[in-house]
């Protein structure tokens, strides 16, 4: 199933809702502070203090990925590329996480998490990366392939059924191996297509 995109207004809205409702929540555990007496949470609220720009950083990495995210192609590429950024600034945070929680309940949580946290960025990193431009690729090839499907739901050129399928009244949406690798071929090929035509309109 295809998802739609939200627009710009709503996704960069929405964004600096969630940056203002940290923001909150952090002034209003300063004050709490103030008034509840628990080694622990006054130890989590200093943590936060320290690491407040780094959440704001992180904050406003991943929402501006967002906003591009919400650009049409071409502008949407840098997205996978700020968002991929934010993911290791957010394992950084992570990392600093567990150094607070060794602090607290001395264990040693970190250390471990140190040893991983290179791998574990760099992994993040490009998972989000790739993910990022194949949801660009997939999102343009469903817009190439929306005008070549006619009244019927049916892509032209695509086989129809089968007689015995005919027959039976059933069509199935198995498809083989040859299929799906005709079809990525197809996606590819449109792909390119369509950086063509973007390419020739910028000129």
């Amino acid at each position: 199933m295809r998802c739609r995109s939200h627009s710009l207004g709503w996704v960069f809205a929405t964004r600096m809702i969630g940056i203002i409702c940290l923001l909150i929540a952090i002034v209003l555990a300063n004050i709490l502070m103030h008034y509840v007496e628990n080694p622990i949470f006054t130890s989590g609220v200093t943590f936060i203090n320290e690491n407040f720009w780094l959440l704001v950083l992180i904050a406003l990495i991943l929402m501006v990925g967002d906003v591009f995210t919400a650009f049409p192609f071409p502008f949407n590429l840098p997205a996978p590329i700020i968002t991929a950024f934010g993911s290791v600034f957010f394992i950084m945070f992570l990392l600093r996480i567990f150094e607070w929680t060794d602090m607290v309940t001395s264990t040693t949580l970190s250390s471990v998490f140190s040893l991983l946290a290179p791998i574990l960025a760099t992994v993040v990193f490009l998972i989000v990366l790739v993910s990022g431009y194949y949801a660009i690729l997939r999102g343009l090839w469903f817009q190439s392939r929306a005008g070549e499907v006619p009244y019927g739901g049916q892509v032209a050129g695509a086989p129809g059924p089968t007689g015995q399928e005919a027959e039976s009244g059933e069509v199935t949406d198995a498809k083989s191996w040859e299929e799906i690798g005709a079809e990525f071929r197809l996606m590819l090929y449109d792909v390119i297509n369509r950086f063509r035509e973007e390419i020739r309109k910028n000129q």
